[in-house]
């Protein structure tokens, strides 16, 4: 996997737990799209089940949220090969998938507040657009 790459670029103007809330479910949803990222279980010195974890580096960048959308509209012809996973700001005013589900398909793409993105495939891919921002510290 030493040619593939996964990323996650998250709006450094959010609040601190609306951050960590964004990484974990983007980081989530790329699990789901890409297993083959997550290791096998492993044993302790007792013997016990330590469930698997991500096998590589999982980088969290920093971007202001102009960037994302920018970003997003560039991506769209590098999928299928490139797994892009972004979350909007409607996740904060829905009680539900399904009120999400009509929030994003009623929303205009310009009106779109990205909290951040996902991408996981060619390492040069992901470079282009992600090697040039800093960590989220």
């Amino acid at each position: 996997m030493s040619d593939r790459k996964c990323v996650l670029i998250i709006d450094e103007d959010l609040p601190v737990g609306v951050v960590a809330n964004t990484a974990a479910v983007l980081a989530v949803s790329i699990g789901k799209f890409c297993p083959d990222i997550v290791g096998r279980d492993l044993f302790d010195c007792a013997g016990d089940v330590r469930r698997g974890i991500t096998t590589m580096a999982l980088p969290t960048l920093k971007g202001s949220g102009d960037l994302l959308r920018d970003m997003r509209g560039k991506l769209k012809e590098y999928e299928p090969d490139l797994v892009v996973i972004d979350l909007v700001g409607a996740t904060r005013v829905t009680k539900s998938y399904e009120e999400y589900a009509e929030a994003l398909a009623e929303t205009p793409e310009e009106e779109l507040q990205y909290q951040g993105i996902a991408l996981y495939g060619d390492k040069r891919i992901v470079n282009k657009f992600s090697g040039n921002l800093p960590l989220l510290r």
